[in-house]
């Protein structure tokens, strides 16, 4: 009988299954590009605020996401991280109450964020945002790669270069970003969404984070992946282009869009109870000198600070984490695979799970 046990142990093992109980069968991961943690915990920067170089319309900011305390206003600028996820799910990264969320990779910009998300190691060698295929194996080819998950795994991108680091030719994983179309036997949306995207370009992004939304709600509608990745883009070029406040606005968007998205999944037998979401964003922004907003970087101070969330059925509900913590860009990976019972390796040293997100 024990050798029994042993040969069943040994086989788990060698297919990368855990023996955790999750009823979590389904993981999203959500980010928004360079989205500060900042604005996620006090809503409206009063000092950006008042700089006329940063705000075109002070007026609408103030009508929109403007209250009488930094908690109200991150509510009404993030309904859904602060009406629903600080009530069922966890969010961490308020460094004013010393829970700290960091980059490891050390260039603080988008491709080595992505890659330290997506495959737990922060390799130092990817130093730049250009079209190279990412040698890693990210956690999203290596559930793939899973029998069970084959075919079940897609992303949908804003920016042009989630192809690459994704390596959507090795891992074979479909990946829609920025100008692509989709193809094949189109829905009615989808056709009016590539018509869109033909005509109506971005002035901001690779294409409009609302093109990419519902061309990846429609996917999802369609296709039932269980594995999935969404990533927006405008918070970060808006910033780029000091506008502060239709950066606030595309967070506001970004935000919407992940609660109709949550919701959806709450009313669809294969999704509801059975999901579970990761969000956070790729790196921060400057902060200590007012200017600096809009950048980040190596030069620019404290782009490792960062932000992250999640909520589904097995995690609990701790809200907004208060303690003093530590946590790490590279855990999201392996804790995504945990979540769906199985031990992500690539070969690198990779950032172990997030145990406080799962009972």
């Amino acid at each position: 009988m024990k050798t029994y046990f042993k040969l069943i142990a040994f086989v788990c093992l060698g297919l990368n299954i855990s023996f955790a109980q999750n009823k979590t069968e389904n993981v999203f991961i959500i980010t928004t590009d360079g989205f500060r943690w900042q604005e996620m915990f006090r809503g409206v920067d009063s000092v950006l605020l008042k700089d006329d170089k940063f705000v075109r319309n002070r007026d609408r900011i103030k009508n929109n996401f403007v209250a009488k305390t930094p908690e109200e206003s991150r509510q009404k600028l993030m309904p859904f991280m602060w009406n629903t996820i600080a009530k069922e799910g966890q969010l961490y990264g308020n460094r004013w109450e010393g829970n700290k969320v960091n980059v490891l990779n050390p260039y603080w910009f988008s491709y080595p964020g992505y890659n330290e998300i997506l495959s737990g190691y922060a390799d130092d060698s990817i130093n730049s945002n250009d079209k190279k295929y990412n040698k890693n194996m990210t956690v999203l080819e290596f559930l793939n790669n899973q029998p069970k998950l084959k075919g079940k795994v897609a992303a949908y991108t804003t920016w042009d270069v989630f192809p690459y680091i994704v390596n959507d030719k090795r891992s074979g994983i479909p990946v829609n970003s920025a100008k692509d179309l989709v193809k094949g036997n189109l829905t009615q949306k989808e056709e009016l969404l590539n018509e869109i995207l033909k005509t109506y370009p971005s002035l901001a992004s690779d294409r409009h984070d609302f093109i990419t939304y519902y061309l990846a709600k429609e996917y999802i509608q369609k296709n039932k992946p269980k594995v999935f990745f969404l990533s927006f883009d405008e918070t970060d070029e808006f910033a780029h282009e000091a506008k502060y406040d239709e950066y606030l606005f595309a967070a506001n968007t970004a935000d919407k869009f992940i609660g109709d998205l949550w919701n959806y999944c709450q009313s669809r037998p294969e999704y509801k109870g059975k999901t579970t979401f990761l969000i956070l964003t790729d790196h921060g922004r400057g902060d200590k000198i007012k200017s600096q907003w809009t950048s980040h970087g190596q030069k620019v101070a404290d782009c490792y600070q960062i932000w992250m969330a999640a909520i589904g059925p097995d995690t609990p509900a701790l809200g907004e984490v208060k303690t003093e913590g530590q946590l790490f860009q590279n855990q999201i990976a392996k804790t995504a695979a945990n979540f769906l019972g199985y031990k992500f390796e690539n070969g690198k040293q990779i950032g172990q799970e997030i145990k406080t997100m799962s009972k």
